[in-house]
């Protein structure tokens, strides 16, 4: 009789453990579900902006003012107008002056939602996001880079305030100290094309802008 009590209490704790155990075993698979959603936090990403011709720099001026002024500086971060450095040769003498790569544009790097948009767009002398009207289009971070390091290379282009009729020493090159007439000019190339005379024969030459002097 008591060996037939001990058999029946061991199956009841038997039946108890298995019940904790399922117990435990569903506790723990409902511990690995998530509580609720995740959102990942929005990443900062460069944007192109639309300006009136000359306004680009006057544009990135507005938009720092209006980014301290409301309070922007957690989701607008860097304005940027792209810029390189040309070298003009006047009357002997050489200027340097700030050129824009791409005028009418002003890069900015921001975090994309309702309010920053508003503070860009509504900026006076921006007329739009590179982009439909909803949805503007960030850059690609590759492309932003190139732009940058371009306006950083200390590479200049030389200007040279000549035109077709005027005459030019040439101070290099095979035809040093001859004097020569501009025929042609291609200010893209910085060079120019001018008739020399060489043992009493008129020769065309192709010159770069280093080469000559005005006369």
């Amino acid at each position: 009789m008591a060996e037939k009590e001990n058999k029946m209490q061991n199956s009841s704790n038997e039946n108890i453990n298995e019940n904790v155990n399922e117990n435990v075993e569903e506790n723990i698979y409902i511990s690995k579900e998530p509580t609720h959603n995740v959102e990942k936090a929005p990443k900062k990403r460069w944007y192109v902006v639309h300006t009136y011709s000359g306004y680009e720099n006057k544009v990135k001026v507005n938009l720092e003012k209006r980014i301290e002024y409301m309070n922007m500086g957690e989701k607008i971060f860097r304005i940027e107008v792209p810029q390189k450095t040309i070298t003009q040769v006047r009357a002997g003498k050489k200027t340097k002056k700030e050129e824009k790569i791409f005028p009418g544009y002003v890069l900015v790097e921001m975090i994309m939602d309702d309010d920053s948009w508003y503070v860009v767009r509504h900026t006076a002398g921006v007329t739009k996001f590179v982009g439909t009207a909803k949805k503007p289009i960030p850059a690609k971070d590759s492309e932003i880079k190139k732009i940058i390091h371009r306006g950083q290379q200390t590479t200049a282009k030389i200007e040279l305030d000549v035109k077709v009729g005027d005459k030019v020493r040439i101070v290099s090159g095979p035809f040093a100290e001859f004097i020569g007439d501009i025929t042609e000019v291609y200010p893209d190339k910085s060079k120019l094309r001018a008739m020399v005379s060489i043992f009493g024969r008129e020769t065309p030459v192709e010159l770069e802008y280093k080469q000559i002097q005005k006369v």
